[in-house]
């Protein structure tokens, strides 16, 4: 099959995430992919053209060889006025590949390119998709644009064929948006067990971070939104007069620069260790250098009923996680399965140190290993090929 994807955000530069994982494995069934994505961290770049130029690239983010060819649409770059240059670049593009790609199903993921790819696959009888991971309305980035984002989001929801959430929380979240209950789906992110398992060693990344083995290691990898709790974590490092316990940071993001700040103003930079943004092939070493991987998280709207993939493979490489008592969470993996629930960021410190000194740190992370059996991406991608191969088939009898 021929599947179209639009995303308002970076297929490009961010962090793999579910889309990456069905995306590229879907075309290593033999399937064919495109991409229509947003830059959406144009305003950080010093670029000074005020129309951006239209760009394809050509993208392996999770199996080597396996490309997914992106298409970028121009916009203005003009603050806001970018939006409404998108009402045009992006529906012109979208028309552009309904036409030459000829797509048999399309998928959205955001608001804005999904309302347009919607509208497109309706005129065109095509089945439209939503792939929801996120409280989409929650993540634009402008407060007051919010409402209207929770509009367009219940009315996309309401018009999908068919909706496949990755968690049970996010399935009641969009049928309470409008989606209807029997065409909302499940499927659950996976991991790759030649990649994740207990058997990489981390002792390089040690190494080179300037880690000792006696260190303990607290490790968060992803996005570094402002809400994520790691400044608040770095801050409370201070306090804790054990040098051994350091806090190994992953990633890039709006709290990046904080971050910075708090290392330099409190003396952290021994403790503190900012990796930035890392290859994904590099990934799994990260993870096997921690002893314990978090998830501080504040429970707001964004964060509550979600399930990020680097749960699944924190758990894999048999770390413990200590997370936010988050609905998504807890509901995904309950007790006893290698998650340690703390009610915010504040507790995370002495949370991590009781497990240190009564010893269970090993103990609860060969729970999460033992959770995670046979949760593997193949699985996961056979059960998203049948259900998108049902919605064609069921589009083409009306």
């Amino acid at each position: 099959m021929r599947i179209l994807l639009a995303q308002d955000s970076d297929w490009v530069m961010r962090n793999p995430v579910q889309q990456h994982h069905l995306a590229e494995r879907m075309i290593s069934r033999g399937h064919e992919v495109r991409v229509i994505d947003y830059d959406i961290l144009w305003k950080d770049r010093s670029r000074k053209e005020l129309l951006s130029k239209r760009e394809i690239f050509h993208v392996s983010k999770v199996l080597e060889g396996v490309n997914v060819t992106v298409i970028r649409p121009s916009i203005l770059r003009i603050r806001y006025i970018e939006y409404l240059s998108m009402l045009f670049t992006y529906s012109r593009e979208i028309k552009r590949q309904m036409d030459e790609f000829n797509p048999d199903i399309v998928i959205g993921n955001s608001i804005l390119s999904n309302f347009m790819l919607m509208r497109r696959a309706q005129r065109k009888g095509i089945p439209f998709v939503i792939l929801l991971v996120d409280a989409e309305h929650t993540l634009i980035p402008s407060k007051w644009l919010r409402p209207t984002g929770k509009m367009i989001e219940g009315r996309l929801l309401r018009k999908a064929n068919l909706v496949i959430v990755i968690n049970e929380p996010l399935r009641e979240y969009a049928i309470a948006m409008g989606a209807a209950r029997p065409r909302t789906m499940v499927i659950r992110a996976g991991i790759d067990p030649k990649r994740y398992n207990p058997e990489v060693d981390g002792n390089n990344i040690r190494s080179e971070y300037g880690i000792d083995q006696r260190d303990k290691v607290l490790f968060f990898m992803g996005w570094l939104y402002h809400f994520s709790g790691l400044k608040e974590l770095a801050r409370q490092l201070c306090k804790v007069k054990n040098p051994r316990m350091k806090l190994f940071i992953v990633g890039e993001g709006d709290a990046y620069k904080d971050l910075q700040g708090i290392v330099e103003q409190y003396g952290l930079r021994d403790r503190v260790i900012l990796a930035g943004r890392q290859p994904y092939s590099d990934i799994p070493g990260f993870i096997a250098s921690a002893d314990i991987c978090l998830l501080p998280a504040y429970n707001n709207a964004t964060m509550r009923d979600i399930v990020p993939i680097k749960m699944y493979e924190y758990l894999a490489m048999g770390k413990p996680v200590i997370s936010t008592d988050l609905p998504g969470i807890r509901q995904e993996f309950g007790e006893n399965h290698g998650v340690i629930y703390v009610s915010g960021p504040s507790e995370v410190l002495n949370k991590a140190l009781n497990m240190f000194e009564d010893g269970s740190v090993e103990s609860e992370g060969r729970k999460g290993r033992e959770f995670m059996k046979g949760k593997d991406w193949d699985k996961v991608v056979r059960e998203f090929e049948d259900l998108l191969s049902l919605a064609i088939r069921t589009r083409r009898k009306k």
